[in-house]
């Protein structure tokens, strides 16, 4: 293994809301999805997303606005470790700083 790489089991999340290992297993498992802070932010509003993730890496004001547009809406919103991990969680070879799991 490389430094720096991470493996799945090795993802931590820290929780804002109710159930966070359930949600990791969803995204992990290929549940219908969206990926990005745009697309999520957007999914939030319509009120397509039962559980948002937030890289805890992410620009500060990207952070807040996920987190914030979340709790807002009453959707509980999953702290994961690095925009990496995340990336990875959704089957990305990139980072990704937002991920939801769609209704």
């Amino acid at each position: 293994m490389l430094p720096g790489e991470v493996r799945p089991f090795e993802v931590r999340a820290h929780r804002f809301g109710k159930e966070a290992g359930f949600g990791m297993e969803m995204l992990r498992s290929g549940a219908p999805r969206v990926v990005g802070t745009k697309q999520v932010l957007r999914a939030v509003k319509a009120g397509r997303i039962s559980r948002a993730y937030v890289g805890s890496d992410a620009d500060t004001f990207i952070y807040q606005q996920v987190v914030r547009t979340a709790e807002e809406a009453g959707i509980p919103c999953v702290r994961v470790g690095s925009m990496k991990e995340l990336g990875i969680l959704c089957g990305l070879d990139v980072p990704a700083a937002a991920a939801g799991i769609l209704k």
